[in-house]
């Protein structure tokens, strides 16, 4: 396990949803304070708190972004090469683990804020969202970005 894969672990058993564990992890390589990572990306765990697209995969998006993004106007290569590297992760994510979508991940409909506090979920979250957290890192750190200039 890498050391990236283990500092997001130990942020995610701190309570930082997996989003926040994933996100921070990049953060500061890339000139954004973990501070500033823990809130952009604080409502985006459990599937943007919806079951929707799981927070690892919202965490590994906006690292990529981070890393690579475009900002440049006119720069539509670096836009159309961010745009390949988050398919890239979105298509390595799913064949791993065969969705990108938090309720089919956990097996869990989550959709109400009640459903995070189920013993199923708390039971999810402590068995199959580390694994996801962990994944979600390591394939973000074997992905060759680029940096934006």
């Amino acid at each position: 396990m890498s050391v990236k894969e283990e500092r997001a672990l130990k942020l995610f058993s701190k309570g930082y949803n997996c989003a926040q564990a994933v996100f921070a992890v990049f953060c500061e390589e890339d000139g954004m304070d973990m501070n500033t990572a823990f809130k952009v990306s604080s409502g985006l765990g459990g599937g943007l708190r919806y079951g929707e697209v799981c927070g690892v995969v919202s965490g590994a998006i906006l690292a990529i972004g981070l890393k690579c993004g475009f900002y440049i106007e006119e720069d539509l290569a670096q836009k159309a090469y961010c745009y390949e590297k988050t398919c890239e992760f979105m298509e390595k994510f799913k064949e791993a683990n065969q969705s990108i979508l938090c309720r089919d991940l956990l097996h869990l409909d989550i959709h109400c804020p009640d459903d995070h506090k189920t013993p199923e979920a708390q039971q999810a979250r402590q068995t199959i969202c580390p694994n996801l957290v962990a994944t979600a890192v390591g394939l973000v750190e074997n992905m060759e970005l680029k940096q934006s200039l």
